[in-house]
């Protein structure tokens, strides 16, 4: 088990130490798509809790900056950026989420937070018109340490 990260030789999860390594600047992307009938596609300006790609990008911000807290083992970071994107296609909605920060540990789980936490939000603000919906492909695309 040694090679995972957050887990010890005895098999005990424990916080990454990453005091000895020297602050960079470092970025990460991640994607998330929540697949819908076409036509909630069409309508998610019009639908009745209001303005779901806004609310979707503002929770995905305000996700990432609370990362540490959803995720036991995960540093607290100080973001100097993070944006999340979202692109309505014919039955779907693509979430593209960076962020960056200049830190001893990357921001991989900050991206991946704020991309999952806005499709949920897409989908919390479409479930009264559309059940069928699924959220998937959440991955990371990138990770960059300068």
């Amino acid at each position: 088990m040694s090679e995972l990260s957050h887990v010890d030789d005895s098999g005990a999860v424990r916080m990454v130490d990453v005091g000895d390594k020297p602050v960079s600047r470092r970025r990460a992307r991640a994607r998330a798509v929540v697949r819908m009938a076409p036509e909630t596609a069409s309508r998610l300006a019009e639908l009745p809790k209001g303005d779901a790609l806004g609310a979707a990008r503002l929770a995905g911000i305000m996700a990432a900056k609370r990362t540490s807290e959803l995720i036991p083992l995960c540093h607290p970071l100080p973001l100097t950026h993070v944006a999340v994107e979202l692109q309505v296609g014919d039955g779907l909605v693509e979430i593209e989420a960076s962020a960056e920060t200049a830190a001893q540990t990357g921001v991989e789980m900050e991206a991946l937070v704020a991309a999952s936490v806005a499709a949920l939000t897409i989908y919390d603000m479409a479930k009264a018109v559309d059940s069928g919906m699924e959220i998937g492909e959440v991955r990371l695309l990138e990770k960059v340490k300068e």
